[in-house]
């Protein structure tokens, strides 16, 4: 496991872990030439999906099921059908859960976990890790109601690292390292709370103005 003051200090120089797959011993570190951000203040909701989420009957919380939604992670396979997450990096971001400096968000369908993501809470900074989906789209409900948390409680930087074809449509982009850096270390002294929002009609006007209807 790698100890919890290492693993911040690797986030705030640009560095994240990644292990080859399940079943390796060995943990990498990732600095990307290109970082990819998703907006918060101007987070892009395609029209479809801003009215599937304001009309779904699901329940979503934060921290409720930590080690559940990175298990499901794990199983989430890559598209070479592959994952980076292996008990070295469960056992990690575990601790990191009860350190509460790494938090998840859940959809639950009658109770049953069906979709989920978590990340990383370091001052103004939260670096999304991963995400699944049991059913259609409650991944992305979750991001939905990320980028809701973060713009209310004013976070500034979404890092989700690599670059990823399915994010663009939210708004994302890809800066160089040098600039997230740059960012980076202005944001990582800013006081932040990563706390929930009960009413969901409060999450839904708070993605609305930043929504660019496509």
């Amino acid at each position: 496991m790698i100890p919890t003051k290492s693993l911040v200090e690797f986030y705030k120089k640009g560095l994240f872990p990644m292990a080859d797959n399940a079943s390796s011993e060995i943990i990498n570190l990732y600095q990307p030439k290109e970082r990819l951000i998703i907006p918060i203040e101007n987070f892009h909701v395609p029209k479809k999906l801003f009215k599937l989420f304001k009309n779904n009957t699901y329940t979503f919380k934060i921290n409720n099921n930590f080690e559940n939604v990175i298990s499901k992670c794990q199983l989430a396979r890559r598209k070479d059908g592959g994952t980076w997450i292996n008990k070295i990096i469960l056992d990690t971001y575990i601790n990191l859960y009860y350190q509460k400096k790494a938090h998840s968000i859940e959809c639950y369908n009658q109770n049953k976990l069906v979709g989920g993501l978590y990340g990383v809470h370091i001052g103004g900074c939260f670096f999304g890790e991963s995400m699944f989906s049991d059913l259609t789209n409650t991944s992305k409900f979750c991001l939905l109601y990320l980028i809701a948390i973060l713009k209310k409680n004013l976070f500034s930087i979404l890092d989700s690292q690599f670059y990823n074809e399915h994010l663009i449509q939210f708004g994302a982009f890809e800066i160089s390292n040098a600039d997230y850096l740059a960012k980076l270390q202005i944001n990582l002294n800013y006081d932040r709370c990563f706390t929930f929002i009960e009413n969901f009609q409060e999450v839904l006007s708070l993605l609305q103005p930043s929504s660019h209807r496509s």
